[in-house]
């Protein structure tokens, strides 16, 4: 009943979506609910527009598959890795200020967050998604002196340190799950300062639905990275024609893949900023989960990237940009029972956010609690 629900969800939000400004490259989107105590897969849900190639209309196909084989930029979903390789590094540590002014590299654009968002410690940085206080922790986890307008160099292994702190918690590598085909996503070749710091904010390397809920289950239950599955149990057959089961076979018991090497003070400080990101006042998922009574926690994410879907050849070879919009939350924020990760690539093209993924998060947060308490 659950995975029918949100499939309709992501259905009629698509539509809906459809006859929005500035949508036309918009055709899928994804979501996968996990429990994250034990990596049960309670939802993997994935659709896509399609054009029908006899009649020429527009049809909505089912893409379920695409929650562990297609793979996106995400955006500032992963701020919460970042903040804890900042830890596990020594760099920063909880309570670690820095300010918001936008980093200027020799000969290159500024980079900077969405507004100037004064100086802030971890907490408000995930809060408020400052895109420079991680640009800052990449550089002290890469050894650089950053001085405005002048040239950047960092430590050559920089890239793999935050890549493997990344993985731990399955961004950027496979999870596991108990289908094939998955991917592990893309990872881009550079290692120039600018890219890097691309990297910490979720704008470079290339990560799936499955992906990302891995990540999310791994934060929301204190450090344990679960093997998701989808296969509960096995059965021996009955050969006697009827709708009887039979004993169990084997029983599909949780399995930890990896356990974050983090202090319980450090991930406390990163539940702290998700917490605040949909419970206080300036998140920025806050006044889109207004008034619920779950206590959700997570992080939004936006991200520009290039337009790499089936109408990518009439572009030739400068698609367009467009922006993946993604969400990772969990609920209740203690004691967590319920993981989402959300990713709807393409969402929009422009500046105006379109919130394809607030609509799709909340009606699936909303619908599963529901579901519940009935």
């Amino acid at each position: 009943d659950l995975q029918l629900a949100v499939e309709k969800i992501i259905e009629e939000e698509l539509w809906g979506l459809k006859k929005t400004p500035n949508t036309s490259l918009l055709d899928r989107a994804y979501v996968v609910l996990m429990d994250p105590n034990n990596g049960a897969v309670l939802t993997m849900a994935g659709k896509r527009i399609v054009k029908n190639p006899e009649t020429g209309q527009l049809e909505m196909q089912d893409d379920a598959l695409g929650t562990i084989t297609t793979t996106y930029n995400v955006g500032s979903a992963v701020k919460g890795a970042t903040v804890l390789t900042g830890f596990k590094t020594g760099v920063i540590k909880p309570g670690t200020r820095i300010n918001d002014t936008g980093i200027k590299i020799k000969d290159t654009p500024l980079k900077k967050s969405y507004s100037y968002l004064g100086t802030l410690n971890d907490v408000d940085a995930l809060k408020l998604s400052s895109n420079v206080y991680m640009f800052h922790t990449a550089i002290r986890i890469g050894k650089g002196n950053y001085q405005y307008e002048q040239p950047l160099s960092l430590a050559p292994n920089t890239v793999e340190i935050i890549r493997n702190s990344f993985a731990s918690f399955g961004l950027g590598s496979r999870t596991g799950i108990d289908l094939p085909n998955e991917s592990s996503g893309l990872k881009g070749p550079s290692r120039l300062p600018g890219h890097i710091m691309d990297l910490v904010i979720g704008q470079y390397d290339t990560y799936s639905p499955m992906q990302l809920a891995q990540y999310i289950s791994t934060i929301a239950n204190g450090g344990k990275r679960m093997k998701p599955h989808i296969v509960k149990e096995i059965r021996e057959p009955i050969d006697n024609n009827t709708d009887e089961i039979g004993p169990v076979f084997q029983e599909i018991k949780p399995t930890v893949l990896n356990t974050i090497d983090a202090e319980p003070a450090w991930m406390d400080r990163v539940q702290l900023g998700f917490k605040k990101v949909f419970q206080e006042p300036g998140g920025t998922a806050f006044r889109r989960f207004t008034g619920v009574s779950y206590s959700p926690a997570g992080k939004t994410g936006t991200a520009e990237a290039f337009y790499d879907g089936p109408e990518r050849a009439k572009f030739g070879k400068e698609p367009p940009p467009v922006m993946n919009l993604s969400l990772v939350t969990y609920a209740p924020s203690t004691n967590p029972e319920v993981a989402m990760a959300v990713i709807v690539p393409w969402a929009y093209q422009g500046t105006t956010d379109n919130g394809a993924n607030f609509l799709i998060g909340r009606r699936v947060m909303d619908t599963y609690f529901a579901m519940k308490n009935n």
